[in-house]
């Protein structure tokens, strides 16, 4: 009797044994669960401004609402310029919210010939009758077709417009999409434009160098251009077809 009671014990060791996991399954299993943590704690940072269902979180610049000119399809907001405008009628969006350093996450497609852009630090005032008056704005292009691509390289795609010209071209043609990222950081004193994975743009966003970029540039004698640390993101309407989607901001 003993001695079946010693192999029944034996037995049970044995499978107890075969069924623990080792040590690098632990270490496996726990890694996983630390990554899959990070993510989702990367994931809670980032605030999603359009997730392709509704534009809760956008206006029109001077406006309550949005207009039938921006349409929602496939997932994207996409803007159809009218035939016909009032005079110094615009159709621009800005967000709700204000924001002052930031990471900014979208995809943008621009139609072929077309032109539009992202602005930051927008403020809306009834005196000023267009988002670009204050913010500085990183250029949507065709860089194939439109003919400020010709006009100097501080005009084409991902350039900081008319300041800081991008390092090189990594657009993707017309009615592609692109996917850029934009920081804008008042604490570092860096702004830094990602196009597509690549670096092409860096600048600084206090004076005196923000400053002196503006002295050198179209904006010298706008009187509230760029002046506003904190204010509204913006997406123009510059007469040209063009679609964003997937925008989230992660604040810095």
């Amino acid at each position: 009797m003993k001695k079946i009671m010693m192999i029944s014990m034996a037995v049970l060791l044995f499978i107890s044994c075969k069924n623990k996991p080792t040590k690098n399954a632990v270490l496996e299993e726990q890694t996983e669960m630390d990554l899959s943590m990070t993510e989702a704690s990367n994931n809670e940072e980032w605030i999603v401004l359009f997730d392709g269902t509704s534009f809760d979180s956008f206006k029109e610049y001077l406006k309550e609402g949005v207009s039938e000119h921006w349409k929602i399809e496939d997932r994207a907001m996409v803007f159809y310029p009218p035939k016909e405008r009032k005079p110094k009628e615009a159709f621009n969006l800005i967000t709700k919210d204000s924001y002052t350093d930031f990471v900014l996450s979208l995809e943008w497609k621009i139609s072929e010939g077309g032109n539009s852009g992202i602005f930051w630090g927008v403020k809306e005032d009834e005196q000023l009758s267009e988002a670009y008056e204050t913010g500085p704005e990183i250029q949507v292009l065709d860089n194939e077709k439109h003919p400020d691509a010709k006009a100097g390289k501080t005009h084409q795609a991902g350039a900081l417009y008319d300041m800081v010209a991008p390092l090189k071209d990594a657009t993707k043609p017309a009615g592609q999409w692109n996917t850029c990222l934009i920081t804008i950081n008042h604490k570092t004193n860096q702004g830094i434009v990602v196009l597509n994975g690549e670096e092409i743009v860096t600048f600084a966003v206090n004076d005196p160098e923000w400053g002196a970029m503006v002295a050198n540039s179209k904006f010298a004698t706008w009187t509230d251009f760029g002046k506003y640390p904190t204010g509204k993101i913006g997406l123009q309407d510059h007469g040209d077809a063009v679609a964003f989607r997937n925008i989230k901001i992660k604040e810095l």
